[in-house]
């Protein structure tokens, strides 16, 4: 019996053990890489191109992380949206404390890790019916989910926003970077501008150039899966969406206004590879 306090002070000192070698973790080599413009450009398309995407809220009565699925769309300037019942318990969450991470990036055959993924960090904000942006919301979120027309406006769904604060992209085994909040907003005076025209430039461009969509799959080499058609631009880049599947593509430099991001789109369908 009397070896029984020093075996019990053995295991609290195991216990605290990491935390006396504070010192000897510095000399350990980051994992994270610099985050550079390639790093930028692919957590942007992970988070962009997501129909749908793991969302961890904080439990309001247990404080325990609770994960559900969404459907996400984006918003002109690039922030994620999700619609979401009221009665689901990850509403009820976000109602309480608006901070919630998303997971977004589709694993493919094989070892799931080897695959690039984006956990985003953010502050939920609700959009009411009032807002002066839920008409724009909810034409960019119905032209990504047209099945969603069947309960969108039922009046226990919302719409929340979900701002960007910090994110941490894993694009496969040993590329780990830390990225803020405004690498993954397109911060622009004309986004306001380009949300209003939107439709009217999609449907300019394509009865301009009938085939432009078809070259666009073609040439983006996407999943032949029946017809391609533009769903959605901002300064950024443009969706395409073809029954269950969405492609992004993302320009090399911001657009500055609607001409020029029809440039853009042009320029891709249309050039000499």
């Amino acid at each position: 019996m009397p070896a029984l306090p020093a075996i019990a002070a053995s295991r609290k000192l195991d216990v605290f053990h990491p935390l006396c070698h504070k010192a000897d973790m510095k000399d350990q080599p980051s994992p994270l890489r610099e985050t550079d413009d390639d790093a930028r450009k692919l957590a942007r398309v992970l988070l962009r191109s997501a129909r749908h995407a793991a969302i961890a809220v904080l439990a309001p009565e247990t404080g325990f992380p609770f994960v559900s699925r969404v459907l996400v769309a984006t918003d002109i300037d690039g922030i994620p949206v999700i619609l979401v019942s009221q009665l689901s318990a990850h509403t009820r969450a976000l109602a309480r404390d608006p901070r919630a991470s998303l997971l977004t990036g589709e694993p493919g055959k094989g070892d799931p890790l080897a695959y690039p993924r984006l956990t985003t960090q953010c502050l939920a904000e609700p959009v009411e019916h009032s807002s002066p942006f839920y008409a724009r919301i909810r034409a960019r979120f119905l032209a990504r989910h047209p099945k969603a027309k069947l309960y969108i406006d039922f009046p226990d769904f919302l719409f929340f926003r979900l701002k960007p604060e910090q994110a941490s992209l894993n694009g496969g085994f040993g590329r780990a970077y830390h990225l803020e909040g405004n690498d993954l907003v397109i911060q622009s005076a004309a986004n306001e501008e380009i949300a209003a025209g939107a439709a009217a430039t999609v449907r300019d461009l394509v009865e301009r150039h009938p085939d432009v969509e078809e070259s666009l799959a073609t040439r983006l080499k996407a999943p032949k899966s029946g017809s391609w058609r533009i769903c959605g631009i901002d300064l950024s880049g443009f969706d395409m969406i073809s029954g269950d599947f969405l492609l992004r593509y993302e320009f090399e430099t911001l657009s500055v206004d609607a001409d020029h991001i029809c440039s853009n789109i042009s320029k891709i369908a249309y050039s000499i590879p």
